[in-house]
């Protein structure tokens, strides 16, 4: 944008803004933002726009790794002028219990606050696990690497198993912990562990000991631990599934990921849908619009 402005002395976010309407206006508007910049956008709207919607900002968040989230957290501040944590707290507890932005100047210091505050389609209505989860997932730092040590695995199983399945009620913060401090890989043994111990999916005990927004942001984290192509390809066809589609949803995953994973979400659309993701989109769209998202996830090979 700034060679835009440099070139033909005027603003590209404006001229487009005001030149552009409707989803094509919306899909081109996140585009030309830098990724973070689309990141914290995304976030910004979800949490404060007239419509919250809390499985965006959850798929963003727990989507993300831990140095794109450092990044993000960054443009967040910059561009918005208060912390993301900030306004998921206050999404949490209402404008009548604001945190205050100089009271908790450091993400640790706000995850401290939510480890000590009481227990207690789009997605409005949240509950105090899911701030504890997200809180935690911003900001403690997680090893990105491939490696696993099999038996930290079986013994987060374990600890997961007797915070769920064994007991009566739920330990929340068991779930919390593992599912926050662990990678990726680790949680995808873990998974596998849980599986071997109990003959019982991780995904099946979460959805049956948790529920609401905390069940989501788990299942989010797992499901992105496994295969982050394939959370976000099941993301796509719930989106364009059934009567009208989820343009919101759709705009989101084809923009943000068009320069990450595109290649591999398409190969496991096709393998699970038994056809192109290019195909579906053109099928649900039309106009202008239909031809940048397909501009966006490109030619089937």
């Amino acid at each position: 944008m700034q060679e835009y402005r440099a070139m033909y002395r005027q603003d590209l976010y404006h001229r487009l803004s005001t030149e552009l309407s409707g989803n094509h206006k919306k899909a081109m508007l996140l585009w030309v933002l830098d990724p973070v910049g689309r990141d914290a956008t995304i976030l910004n709207q979800s949490l404060n726009g007239d419509i919250t919607d809390l499985r965006a900002a959850t798929e963003v968040i727990c989507s993300r790794t831990p140095s794109q989230l450092q990044i993000m957290k960054q443009a967040y501040r910059a561009r918005f002028g208060c912390y993301l944590e900030q306004d998921i707290t206050e999404r949490t507890y209402g404008d009548h219990q604001k945190v205050r932005l100089r009271s908790f100047p450091s993400t640790s210091r706000f995850f401290f606050f939510s480890l000590y505050m009481p227990e207690s389609t789009i997605i409005s209505a949240v509950d105090d696990g899911w701030m504890q989860l997200l809180l935690a997932y911003l900001g403690i730092p997680r090893y990105e690497g491939p490696e696993v040590d099999p038996a930290a695995a079986a013994r987060d199983a374990r600890e997961l198993y007797r915070a769920g399945e064994r007991r009566l009620g739920t330990d929340e913060r068991a779930f919390i912990r593992v599912f926050t401090e662990r990678s990726w890989a680790h949680l995808a043994a873990v998974a596998g562990a849980y599986h071997h111990l109990y003959a019982r999916s991780l995904e099946k005990a979460v959805k049956s000991e948790t529920s609401g927004t905390f069940e989501l942001g788990l299942l989010t984290i797992l499901r992105c631990a496994e295969s982050p192509a394939r959370y976000f390809a099941k993301a796509l066809h719930k989106a364009m599934k059934g009567l009208g589609t989820s343009d919101t949803t759709l705009i989101r995953v084809v923009v943000t990921r068009a320069e990450v994973d595109m290649q591999y979400i398409k190969a496991e659309y096709h393998k699970k849908y038994k056809r192109s993701l290019a195909d579906a989109i053109h099928s649900e769209t039309s106009g202008n619009y239909r031809t940048f998202l397909l501009s966006l996830v490109g030619r089937d090979r």
